[in-house]
């Protein structure tokens, strides 16, 4: 009520005031346009990130990463493959960070590469604009599963880039791959991130043996990767963010014949190069786990849920059980940063209850020969 009461002072104050910026003739302005506007004003002021990225046509159009340096195994390069010089930040709710630490995980790199994660929920990032992004907790027993920002000091992600960059103009995402001897970004594309933990680091690694990006399947994984990366992965963000209605059923159209087209391969196959674990494996699961619980509602990919897959249902269940996959699903981290940090699509930021899907559940891809 004392908000209500609040929009009607202000739209009563705008309709008497000359210096109105609005451009429609006062006489045409409606209590419930002002509200819209205010709301809106408000709305891309907090959540300036891939909430902006929208084209004219009202589609959702994803900008590329802007660190791209690469990390080698050869002890001459400006970023050789040192252990402890490298240090990930991830949120656990953002999918392309957690295919990161995913890779962390079950490549052995945990004790070469040390990792933190920031809190789930957007918040202002700067005193000086009303920019919302990833922070970091104050204290270790804030918000559980996130912590301060021991290296640098830095009070969000933000901040990260303004050290690396002082002119840095995009946006403030993760994963962020820092370099702490050089005290700056070396990466922040995820794609090429959990290439370098693949196969730069193996004279560190624990489990050098893993390569998810065999020669002789290169091809395939990148066939693979491109259209799950267009139809699913970003898929499901181009229902979500869509503003008008013909991009969004054409999103939702590729995003469900995708989901067919990978149902179909996983009924003759336990992985989707065959059955042999591979990168494409990973990068479908990230979006997969988070289906049914966050995209279903808050992205309108609701035609068909995930639990009615047989067969990618049981895939998701199988990667979430190999060991050091399922530490990188934080459900509650992934709820609370999808449901509490987009108010354009959700603006009272309401948290669904369920559906709490048990993912250590048995599956039945044991079927398939190893």
């Amino acid at each position: 009520m004392i908000h209500l009461r609040h929009l009607i002072y202000e739209f009563t104050e705008i309709m008497l005031c000359p210096r109105s910026l609005l451009l429609r003739p006062k006489s045409t302005l409606t209590l419930s346009d002002f509200c819209y506007n205010y709301n809106y004003k408000h709305i891309v002021a907090m959540a300036r990130s891939s909430l902006d990225e929208i084209s004219d046509s009202g589609a959702f159009v994803r900008s590329a990463s802007t660190f791209r340096n690469w990390i080698s195994r050869d002890p001459n390069s400006q970023f050789p493959a040192e252990p402890g010089r490298y240090h990930l930040y991830v949120s656990y709710a953002c999918p392309w960070a957690s295919r990161c630490l995913a890779y962390l995980n079950i490549k052995g790199l945990n004790k070469a590469i040390s990792f933190s994660a920031v809190k789930p929920i957007f918040e202002r990032t700067s005193e000086s604009d009303e920019y919302r992004g990833w922070v970091f907790p104050d204290s270790e027993t804030e918000v559980p599963g996130a912590e301060p920002d021991l290296l640098n000091g830095a009070k969000s992600i933000r901040e990260l880039y303004e050290i690396a960059s002082a002119n840095y103009t995009g946006k403030y995402t993760v994963p962020v791959l820092w370099d702490k001897k050089l005290k700056t970004i070396v990466n922040n594309e995820s794609s090429e991130i959990i290439r370098m933990f693949n196969a730069e680091f193996n004279n560190i690694a624990e489990n050098p043996s893993l390569d998810l990006y065999l020669t002789d399947l290169k091809a395939q994984i990148d066939d693979i990767n491109e259209w799950i990366y267009d139809r699913i992965n970003n898929g499901v963000y181009k229902c979500g963010f869509a503003k008008k209605q013909e991009p969004y059923n054409e999103a939702a159209r590729q995003l469900y014949e995708a989901l067919d087209k990978c149902e179909n391969i996983l009924n003759k196959q336990r992985y989707l190069c065959g059955n042999t674990l591979t990168e494409a494996d990973i990068r479908l699961f990230v979006t997969l786990i988070r289906f049914d619980e966050v995209y279903a509602v808050h992205f309108k990919c609701n035609k068909k849920l995930l639990r009615e897959y047989p067969n990618l249902f049981n895939y998701t269940k199988d990667i979430f059980q190999i060991p050091g996959i399922s530490s990188t699903v934080n459900m509650e981290h992934i709820k609370l940063h999808y449901f509490g940090s987009h108010p354009s699509v959700n603006p009272f930021g309401i948290v669904p209850v369920g559906p709490n899907i048990d993912y250590s559940a048995p599956h039945d891809r044991e079927r398939f020969s190893a």
